[in-house]
């Protein structure tokens, strides 16, 4: 229960929600500021700045803190977005897989390095505008992350990331609402931004067309090759492993009289495998870099609600615990697409439990 000696810094894009967000803890009465992260980048040819910290979506965030009157401040982390979350982008790309940049930022810049600035310029806690919930759990002594209200926003899946021990300093005031009621909640408020249209694109790639700006980078992800259908036998040749995912049918220029899948991405011999959909299909995956948020382990191995993509119902599965970080998950039901470089994140109910990056799929079932 937050405290009128509670100091809240909240995360604010320029958005409705980060706006929301700050109007209802300023509502509450307690002590509030706003913070927008920027993202000043080395000069790169074909890059434009990243969308949330646009001078628009800068001016945006300070307009709202004066309508709210509470401070606005404004700190660069430009150089933390290209070490950690670009280059980790153009890497998995490079080596065929297919990453998750939103994972990376809230677990390396949102919920560490601004959690840690939040906090030395006197904050007591990080409020961001995630639909999730964090919740205590008295009987365990314990916080939980848990999903929000609204199923069809939820954003746990991207939020396994954070560190346990931070979960009693971050607020989440948007979990128990649906979109519209948060929009709602903007006109109520008179808020300049009440109407803004939401952002679906990657921060850093405003325009969405990340593969021009994996060319502009290099890295030789646009090197042509192969194409092998199941078989073994060449089909066709591709333009450039960024240009394509696993479970990719739309987009591949070739005819093989049936529908066709990409269901393995090699990137070693610079190959792209297509085959009938059965192909995609997988007993389950590998994963490495887990984290844990359910307090003690359950055991070594437990049944858990499983998503392996953001919007995508729960599906059953075990989870086994394996050595430095990895799991192994087997899946109650074959499961499509398994995609090296995205996310497998566990539950129970709608307790968030933990998530790792899938390593490789299992074809056996």
């Amino acid at each position: 229960m937050l405290t009128s000696n509670d100091k809240i810094m909240v995360a604010m894009s320029g958005g409705v929600d980060s706006s929301v967000t700050a109007a209802l803890l300023v509502e509450q009465g307690l002590s509030v500021s706003g913070v927008t992260m920027c993202f000043e980048l080395p000069p790169h040819s074909g890059e434009s700045r990243p969308s949330c910290c646009g001078l628009e979506s800068i001016e945006d965030a300070r307009r709202v803190c004066k309508r709210l009157g509470i401070p606005h401040h404004v700190l660069n982390y430009g150089d933390a977005l290209e070490l950690l979350v670009i280059r980790n982008f153009i890497g998995e790309y490079a080596q065929g897989r297919t990453p998750n940049p939103c994972v990376r930022c809230n677990q390396f810049l949102k919920f560490d390095r601004l959690f840690k600035d939040a906090k030395a310029l006197g904050a007591t806690h990080l409020a961001t505008g995630h639909y999730a919930q964090i919740v205590r759990n008295e009987a365990a002594s314990s916080w939980e992350m848990r999903k929000a209200k609204d199923t069809r926003k939820d954003q746990s899946y991207f939020l396994y990331g954070i560190p346990s021990e931070i979960l009693p300093f971050i607020v989440l005031p948007l979990g128990g609402l649906k979109k519209d009621e948060v929009r709602a909640q903007a006109r109520r408020f008179n808020l300049p931004v009440a109407e803004k249209k939401d952002s679906q694109d990657i921060c850093f790639v405003p325009d969405g067309k990340y593969q021009d700006f994996l060319a502009a980078r290099g890295g030789g992800v646009d090197k042509p090759g192969p194409v092998l259908d199941s078989a073994g036998k060449v089909v066709g040749a591709h333009k450039g492993l960024s240009h394509y995912t696993v479970g990719q049918r739309e987009g591949l220029g070739i005819a093989l009289g049936a529908p066709a899948y990409i269901y393995k991405i090699d990137r070693a011999t610079n190959t792209i495998f297509i085959g009938p959909e059965e192909k995609l299909l997988s007993a389950g995956l590998l994963a490495s870099g887990l984290n844990w948020l359910g307090g003690k382990f359950l055991q070594e191995s437990f049944e858990a609600g499983i998503k392996i993509r953001y919007n995508q119902t729960d599906i059953k599965g075990s989870v086994a615990i394996l050595e430095k970080g990895q799991v192994r998950v087997r899946f109650l039901m074959p499961q499509k697409a398994v995609t090296p470089g995205q996310s497998v994140v566990f539950y129970n109910g709608d307790i968030l439990l933990g998530g790792a990056v899938i390593e490789s799929s299992m074809e056996n079932f």
